[in-house]
């Protein structure tokens, strides 16, 4: 008994001293805010924006101040979103995107706009189409870089106010109905016919080129071959004329008579032959020959 009267005494002494030793702690544990990197923390009091919080250990008053928003500010992306779009040159596409953002002023975000994914979803489908309904079905094939850096730069302009950054924006796919896909094909086919037509045609020009200069080269290697000819006969000419002009008509009797004798050879060459032929001054001529041949080594 003894012992218990006294705790109670001790407790009815010091109550006022453990009430103010238990609002401490709760006082510290309210006004000690400790943030993770990868959040921000938005603050209240009494309704009203008082601070945003960064990473490490932050103080605020207890019981007026208040923790209302915990802000992620990771680098988020958007689920893939699918829209139609009608380009210049009126062919419906479905257009698959994909954006990523991160929020760089929670203030704003939580303040400002209130389902942040849907709104950007929406900036992002108004102005794919915009950008699409300007361009050709080719260019947006062809384009797409370029195309995505426009769609990223209006994007980022339409959602500064909501202290977001827009980190990435991508063009996943470009798809087309049926009825373009079959259009598109057959002109794909027409066109390889074409270029089949073109490489064939050019193949035969080539062939009746090389061959026009296969018989100009043979006309040119032909009129060679005479205009040689030509000259060596003129030579013989020439050498004939200067033995004529030095030897006077002996040397054209001696050449005479060779001819004769060669021409007599062949004819006594040929198969089956029985008789031959000789002219009237075939003996005159051999004389004339041997005469000139001996008088002209003496």
């Amino acid at each position: 008994m003894n012992f218990e009267t006294a705790l109670l005494d001790f407790v009815g002494g010091n109550f006022f001293l453990i009430l103010v030793a238990l609002f401490i702690v709760v006082c510290v544990l309210l006004g000690v805010r400790i943030v993770s990197q990868s959040e921000k923390y938005v603050i209240e009091r009494f309704g009203r924006l008082r601070a945003v919080l960064g990473p490490g250990i932050n103080l605020i008053v207890p019981f007026l101040d208040r923790v209302a928003h915990k802000v992620s500010i990771l680098e988020r992306q958007l689920p893939n979103a699918e829209q139609d779009a009608i380009t210049r040159d009126n062919v419906l596409v479905r257009v698959e995107t994909s954006v990523f953002y991160r929020i760089l002023e929670p203030e704003k975000t939580v303040y400002r706009i209130r389902d942040v994914d849907a709104a950007i979803a929406t900036v992002v489908a108004g102005i794919v189409r915009a950008e699409i309904g300007m361009m050709e079905l080719d260019e947006v094939q062809s384009n797409r870089s370029e195309l995505i850096g426009k769609i990223k730069v209006q994007v980022e302009s339409a959602v500064d106010d909501w202290g977001i950054e827009v980190t990435r924006a991508e063009l996943l796919d470009v798809n087309l109905d049926q009825s373009t896909r079959e259009a598109m094909l057959q002109q794909l086919n027409a066109e390889r016919a074409r270029r089949a037509q073109v490489t064939e045609a050019e193949g035969k020009k080539r062939a009746v080129e090389l061959a026009a200069d296969a018989e100009l080269y043979a006309a040119e290697q032909v009129s060679k071959a005479r205009r040689i000819q030509a000259e060596a006969e003129a030579y013989a000419t020439a050498i004939v004329a200067e033995a004529l002009r030095d030897n006077g008509m002996g040397a054209a009797q001696y050449q005479v008579a060779l001819k004769q004798v060669e021409a007599l050879g062949r004819i006594a060459e040929k198969a089956g032959t029985q008789t031959v032929l000789l002219p009237s001054d075939a003996v005159d001529s051999f004389r004339d020959a041997f005469k000139l041949m001996f008088g002209s080594r003496t």
